[in-house]
C-alpha cells in the first residue's frame, strides 16, 4: 500500500519525541501530468516559483540525447540519418521511434532506465538539501499510462480544454502527434486517477493561484 503524505510526515515528528534530536520531515513526491497541450511545463514553473524544487523527465530526456551512450545506441539502431553534426536530431529518432511498436518500445527500453537513474539521483539530493523544501515535482506525460503513480506521495493532473489543448500542441509542431495523443489516457481518465486536478483554461496568474492552493493542501 502507498504510504500517505500523514505517514510520510508522521514519521519524522515521533522520532523527534523519542530521540529529543530535530528530524527533518520527509520532502512529498508528487507526480505531474497531463495530455498534450495541457500546459503541463508551464505548470511545473509556476510550482517552481511558488517554492517546490522541480523535474521534468523530457529534460532529463534531451540531456540523454547529448550522451554518447544514448547517441551511439541510437545511430547503431537507425544509422547516422538520425544524427546532424554529431548532435542526435530528436524529430528523426521520434519518426523512427513511432513507425512500429517494436522500434517504440526498444526506444523507451534504452532510455526510461537511465531516466530512473538520474531522477533516484536527483531526488537523493533534493532529499538531503537543509531546510528541506516544502515538496519535490516530477513532470512527468505518461505517468497513469506506464503505472508510475505508485511510486508518488500525490499526483496532479493539468487539464483545459481541446479545442485550447489541440492549438497549443500544433503551434509547438510535435513531431507524429496522432501517434503520440493515441498513446495517452483522455485526459478526464488522468483527472479521476490524479490525487489533485489543477484546470488551466486561463491566464497563467490563475493556474499559479490554484497550484498554490494544491501546495497549501499537501503541506497540510
Amino acid at each position: 500500500m502507498r504510504p500517505t503524505l500523514h505517514r510520510l510526515r508522521a514519521s519524522p515528528r515521533r522520532a523527534e519525541e523519542l530521540t529529543g534530536a530535530r528530524v527533518e520531515p520527509a520532502v512529498p513526491v508528487v507526480g505531474l501530468t497531463g495530455g498534450m497541450g495541457a500546459g503541463k511545463s508551464t505548470a511545473l514553473a509556476a510550482l517552481e516559483r511558488l517554492g517546490a524544487e522541480v523535474l521534468s523527465s523530457d529534460a532529463v530526456v534531451h540531456e540523454l540525447y547529448d550522451s554518447e551512450q544514448v547517441r551511439e545506441a541510437v545511430t547503431g539502431r537507425w544509422g547516422p540519418a538520425v544524427a546532424r553534426e554529431g548532435a542526435i536530431d530528436r524529430a528523426a529518432v521520434a519518426a523512427q521511434a513511432f513507425a512500429s511498436d517494436e522500434e517504440r518500445a526498444w526506444l523507451e527500453s534504452l532510455l526510461w532506465p537511465l531516466v530512473g537513474e538520474r531522477t533516484a539521483a536527483w531526488l537523493t539530493e533534493v532529499r538531503g538539501r537543509r531546510p528541506a523544501p516544502r515538496v519535490a515535482v516530477i513532470e512527468v506525460p505518461l505517468l497513469f499510462e506506464a503505472g508510475l503513480q505508485d511510486a508518488y506521495d500525490a499526483t496532479i493532473a493539468v487539464i483545459s480544454g481541446e479545442h485550447v489543448r489541440n492549438e497549443r500542441a500544433s503551434q509547438r509542431g510535435h513531431a507524429q502527434l496522432d501517434e503520440r495523443l493515441a498513446r495517452q489516457l483522455p485526459q478526464e481518465e488522468k483527472a479521476r486517477l490524479a490525487t489533485f486536478v489543477v484546470r488551466n483554461d486561463g491566464t497563467e496568474k490563475d493556474l499559479e493561484r490554484e497550484l498554490s492552493e494544491v501546495l497549501d493542501k499537501l503541506g497540510r
